[in-house]
């Protein structure tokens, strides 16, 4: 498997020590820079939490696949012990193999959702969802829970399904749909708040169209890890500020848009 990026964490250890390795998968959702960037602190923080609880040396190791699809085979073969996924892509890795693990989920100032965002120009006419009939849309990854599934769910809603839109397309990562949107390429386009934001602030010309609820990303185990090691990931996390207890339930309205995803294509 074509990895775009390895990153070592490492920290100075005991020869005479055990060692433990752990290799964490992400995907990228935004530019690889950003995404080595944004973990790093986090993977140090839960090694050293790792190192306590397993009384060993602990070394992590982060692999930032080029797509959702990849990120979602590298846990389902093995090829990573634990990852970061979007909702959607947690449901869909679930579908292969019912044995992953919920470890944890994110904390968005406390609370377990953050939002969306159909965007469109500033200066665009657009004031309601059902304006963009007849309108080149532009999607993030094919596995994207905003990108995507969450996205035509709200399309649905105000009765617009892929015929009756000019065009579509996936474009993978969200700052893409943003900048294609900038630019006049399409007339609408759905990324995460976050992405949004970081576009206003490079002076894209970009207003929230319509605003969607989606729950925060799971952190997730490849099954058949030993239950030490679950135990000792998911503590280590819950240690860690930023991160929330997680159960299935959470995401049942990510698996009812996957579901009911198939109508968008009617």
């Amino acid at each position: 498997m074509k990895f775009i990026l390895l990153y070592l964490l490492s920290f100075s250890i005991l020869s005479s020590a055990t060692e433990q390795e752990f290799l964490f998968g992400v995907y990228t959702s935004d530019k690889p820079s950003d995404m080595v960037r944004k973990f790093k602190p986090i993977l140090n923080e839960l090694q050293k939490q790792l190192n306590t609880r397993l009384e060993n040396p602990v070394f992590i190791k982060l692999r930032v696949l080029s797509s959702y699809e990849k990120g979602i085979d590298a846990l389902i073969n093995g090829d990573v012990d634990f990852a970061r996924f979007g909702p959607a892509s947690y449901i869909l890795s679930q579908q292969q193999d019912p044995a992953i693990v919920l470890l944890a989920m994110e904390s968005k100032k406390g609370k377990k959702t953050f939002n969306g965002i159909i965007a469109v120009k500033k200066d665009s006419p657009f004031q309601q969802l059902s304006d963009l009939k007849g309108k080149k849309f532009a999607f993030g990854d094919k596995n994207s829970t905003i990108g995507r599934y969450l996205a035509q769910s709200e399309l649905l809603k105000a009765g617009i399904k892929a015929s009756d839109l000019a065009s579509f397309s996936y474009l993978g990562r969200h700052d893409k749909v943003g900048s294609m949107i900038n630019i006049g390429q399409y007339s609408a386009g759905s990324l995460k708040e976050s992405s949004f934001n970081k576009l206003l602030d490079k002076g894209a010309n970009l207003r929230k169209l319509h605003v969607f609820t989606n729950v925060t990303k799971p952190w997730i185990a490849r099954s058949g890890m030993k239950e030490q090691l679950i135990i000792a990931l998911q503590q280590s996390l819950l240690a860690i500020p930023g991160f929330l207890p997680a159960k299935e339930q959470d995401y049942s309205i990510i698996k009812q848009s996957i579901n009911e995803n198939a109508g968008f294509y009617k």
